[in-house]
């Protein structure tokens, strides 16, 4: 079994900051790329960034400059720091991961439950 479990939510005024981590465990054999995807309030689910496990990253237009992403591989662990925060930042935000399980040879995505963050005016 792999799981992704996210930390770090919460509420936070306009111009803050929060950072959110997303820890893999399990039988893992291999992490490749990571992720953090959103959802706003009557939205559809929207990319944020990617890191694939040699450190490149990308970011989708919105969020390039204000938030970054990282990843520490030892610890299997992908995280986003958030700064300048916004309301319109206010989603519940997933971690993603592209990941090959022990017993498997092909690889499979697998998501967080969410992590809700709050920007109040």
């Amino acid at each position: 079994q792999v799981q992704l479990v996210e930390t770090g939510g919460g509420l936070v005024q306009a111009g803050g900051s929060l950072r959110l981590s997303c820890a893999a465990s399990g039988s893992i054999f291999r992490i490749n790329a990571m992720g953090w995807y959103r959802q706003g309030p009557g939205k559809q689910r929207e990319l944020v960034a990617t890191i694939t496990s040699g450190g490149i990253t990308n970011y989708s237009d919105s969020v390039k400059g204000q938030f970054t992403i990282s990843r520490d591989n030892a610890k299997k662990t992908v995280y986003l720091q958030m700064n300048s925060l916004k309301p319109e930042d206010t989603a519940v935000y997933f971690c993603n991961a592209n990941i090959i399980p022990l017993y498997r040879s092909t690889p499979v995505v697998y998501w967080g439950q969410g992590t809700q963050v709050t920007v109040s005016s």
